[in-house]
């Protein structure tokens, strides 16, 4: 949620930053008039509550015809204040709809523009040139058939569309990631977390992903409990409705979780293999942190993402996504993008946003720093979203006979193992 002192004393700010996003400016107008009629319905239920407060102080003093006055008019005034109470209670409840609708601002110097305005920051590494090796590069569902490793056919069986099963190797692999990732975060200082994959909707509405995110939510109506897509819910409300020690900051938990997501809006895209896929393992940082400290805790964890990618050894992007590409809770955002042979283009692996106090503010998480107590920033970033990671191992270390060489820091997690070898016939 936007701090609501920003929207009165800089309603430019707050439109600068919808424009930003593509989204609705008029819907500023519309804030502004309804923070102004919950505000002025708030004063008159507290002078309506006041009035009662002061005659019930007057009552037993009085005597005769001035008592039956008194309590002639508290009893229009019990009237009068209910009305008034529900009254505010309506207005706080529309501004709050109106406001939870506002994403997060956009920070300074985010690009301009969509979805294809990213900026591209940084390349590391070079694509391999296959046709010079003499041989054409399979895709990750080939050599994950050859190597006994992928199986989207049962997948499909057993749950339908965009489910798979990891078998043999492909199951190890993952086991290896997951410990490669879990070391690197704990040498960084993370705390290890394992957290729930149901999560109540003030979690999910409080990540802001009840808002344009809805449509690839899993719900549980039975249960009004909520399938996560990503970890980073359970780990944002983790603190919820807590006060937090400033010395104790900053907090940074890895957490392990399963991702579920619709995919609502991707029908047709990426429908070969595991790239788009209803649910995957993931491991994903999560950061609480003084506000002044959110811009240097971002860059730590994209360079942390950098990291673990440059252990795998495969070719990457580092770009900045534009104002419209945002979600609603991060303020800036920066994406990893991995080389995909079979593909000839880079493809989204890891992103990392700075939500700056947006989610802490909905999810009621503060801290007492020395200016007074206010929300902490949290930040988020990916890193190792299992089945996107798999196909670039495979698809970047594939070899012509069907095998794919090991990265080096994966090995001492595969039992030193330097190859997946085929299973069946290359």
């Amino acid at each position: 949620m936007i701090d609501v002192q920003v929207l009165r004393t800089d309603p430019d700010r707050v439109r600068a930053s919808q424009a930003a996003r593509g989204e609705s400016v008029e819907l500023v107008d519309d804030l502004l008039a309804a923070d102004e009629a919950r505000r002025g319905a708030i004063a008159r239920f507290e002078q309506l509550r006041a009035e009662q407060k002061d005659l019930g102080r007057q009552i037993p003093k009085a005597s005769g015809e001035e008592r039956a006055a008194l309590l002639a008019r508290t009893k229009e005034l019990a009237e009068l204040v209910k009305k008034a109470e529900a009254m505010a209670g309506e207005l706080g409840a529309a501004f709050t709809g109106l406001v939870e609708q506002v994403g997060n601002l956009v920070a300074d110097g985010v690009p301009e523009g969509g979805e294809d305005d990213y900026v591209v920051l940084e390349t590391h590494g070079a694509p391999r040139d296959f046709a010079a090796e003499g041989f054409e590069p399979r895709d990750h569902l080939e050599l994950g058939q050859i190597l006994g490793a992928i199986d989207v056919e049962r997948g499909a069986k057993v749950s339908g569309s965009r489910f798979y099963f990891l078998t043999g190797q492909g199951a190890e692999l993952e086991l290896a990631l997951l410990n490669l990732a879990m070391s690197t975060a704990l040498r960084n200082g993370f705390t290890a977390m394992i957290p729930p994959a149901l999560v109540k909707p003030s979690a999910m509405a409080g990540t802001g992903f009840l808002g344009q995110a809805a449509q690839d939510v899993y719900h549980l109506e039975a249960d009004d409990l909520y399938l996560v897509g990503t970890a980073e819910v359970p780990l944002a409300a983790y603190h919820s409705d807590e006060v937090l020690d400033a010395g104790s900051l900053p907090l940074r938990y890895a957490g392990y979780s399963p991702s579920y997501r619709r995919e609502a809006g991707s029908y047709g895209k990426d429908t070969r293999g595991i790239f788009r896929v209803h649910w995957f393992d993931k491991v994903e940082m999560f950061v609480y942190c003084a506000p002044e400290d959110a811009e240097a805790e971002h860059q730590r964890l994209l360079a942390w993402e950098k990291e673990f990618i440059d252990a795998l050894e495969i070719p990457y992007q580092v770009l900045e996504l534009a104002g419209g590409d945002l979600g609603l809770s991060a303020a800036r955002k920066y994406d990893c993008y991995a080389w995909l042979p079979t593909q000839s283009r880079y493809r989204e692996i890891t992103s990392t946003s700075n939500c700056t106090q947006f989610q802490a503010r909905r999810l009621n998480i503060r801290s007492r720093f020395e200016t007074g107590t206010a929300p902490v920033a949290t930040l988020n970033g990916t890193l190792c979203a299992m089945t996107r990671t798999i196909i670039m191992i495979l698809e970047n270390h594939q070899q012509a006979d069907g095998s794919v060489r090991v990265p080096v820091a994966l090995r001492p997690f595969l039992g030193g193992r330097e190859l997946l070898v085929p299973t069946r016939t290359a």
